[in-house]
């Protein structure tokens, strides 16, 4: 959910009232639940509403430039969250969390459901709607934003997954949860992945912004070397656009947990397109980030995840290996290999400038932790 990117994602015209800049409005946007985030230009956020089945771009002022040499720790989020917003830390859920790379204010998507979370193989979407945007600034103080009056834009998802059809293994949870599973934008495009009603439900919509256009869409199969088969309806977790060997591509993880490479020039509207399976991680997880970073001169990916370690991934490994995993992997290990680090339980992940990562860290305790983590660790 955070801020890379490449291809052509286009809009519905965006529902606006009075104007106040390109394709902005100012109002309050009926935002009904904050699935995924994303940064793009000039500091504008992007929120994935699932339950909404649409994107919202907000202009939140937050555009002052901040340079943070050593960023701060910021112990127990979910009791400062609980004190901010009236209830206890036992309820409070963060969703999603996401940098803003001009302020390195950090932006929490939050709800109050956390009660509610009871079985291991849940997300918090699958279990409440965030409905609060919290900020953390550079010096650790929190604060609710405000939405009921900013510059937005809001674009309708085409064809998103029917709120009725629910999940085939996780009991009483409707599939709407996974119509918005990641975000991500650059180099003018946004790219939303979830899940939608075609025959082929796991969706990359792409959009240009400002938002404008048409909206494209291309349906996905992918190869799960843990499962054995290729799948249609499993959306992606958490996705990087990449230029391997020359060319643009997407680099996506999915569930259990392979990593798929798709072509951007064959990201066509309303076609299907199949990934070529280049490494297969592991079962019984779930990828929750992925981030570029660089670290003496060489880009690397990092992925956080539920169940397994943070995995540093080479892109030159994905660039050199030339297979195809197309059957079941033995251990669930194969294809492109990983070096693991220690997670300590991070459950959501972001740049933090060029020197740092920035993660939501569940210590042994149980308390969750805001924690910087320098490039040089990995």
């Amino acid at each position: 959910m955070k801020t890379l990117g490449i291809v052509l994602f286009a809009a519905a015209a965006p529902l606006l009232s009075a104007q106040s800049g390109p394709g902005l409005a100012q109002g309050r946007p009926e935002i009904r639940s904050m699935s995924a985030l994303a940064f793009g230009p000039g500091g504008v956020l992007f929120v994935g509403d699932g339950k909404a089945g649409a994107v919202f771009a907000l202009d939140l002022a937050d555009t002052t430039p901040r340079e943070v040499q050593e960023p701060k720790e910021v112990v127990d989020v979910e009791a400062k969250l609980a004190a901010l917003l009236g209830a206890t830390p036992a309820d409070v859920m963060v969703h999603d969390l996401a940098v803003n790379p001009i302020s390195k204010n950090v932006y929490l998507a939050v709800s109050r459901g956390r009660a509610a979370w009871g079985d291991r193989w849940l997300l918090p979407n699958d279990v409440a709607d965030a409905s609060l945007l919290v900020k953390i600034d550079a010096d650790g103080r929190f604060f609710a934003v405000d939405l009921a009056s900013v510059r937005f834009a809001r674009i309708a998802l085409p064809n998103p997954i029917d709120p009725a059809k629910t999940h085939a293994w996780k009991k009483g949870v409707s599939l709407r949860s996974e119509a918005i599973t990641d975000l991500v934008y650059g180099d003018g495009t946004l790219f939303v992945a979830g899940l939608s009603n075609e025959e082929f439900a796991a969706t990359l919509w792409r959009v240009k912004y400002p938002f404008e256009g048409a909206v494209a869409a291309t349906t996905l199969e992918s190869y799960h070397g843990a499962h054995g088969k290729y799948e249609t309806d499993a959306p992606i977790r958490a996705l990087v656009p990449y230029p391997l060997n020359g060319k643009l591509h997407v680099l996506a993880a999915y569930l259990c947990t392979p990593l798929v490479t798709f072509p951007m020039a064959e990201l066509q509207d309303k076609r299907q397109l199949r990934g070529r399976t280049v490494a297969e991680f592991g079962s019984g997880n779930y990828p929750l980030d992925m981030v570029v970073y660089r670290n003496e001169g060489r880009e690397k990916l990092l992925i956080a995840n539920t169940s397994l370690p943070l995995m540093i991934v080479d892109p030159k490994d994905v660039e050199a290996f030339s297979g195809e995993i197309t059957t079941e992997v033995p251990g669930y290990m194969g294809g492109v290999k990983y070096e693991a680090r220690s997670s300590g339980a991070v459950q959501q992940l972001d740049n933090y400038g060029d020197s740092h990562l920035i993660a939501l860290q569940r210590i042994t305790s149980g308390r969750l932790d805001l924690v910087p983590m320098t490039v040089r660790r990995f």
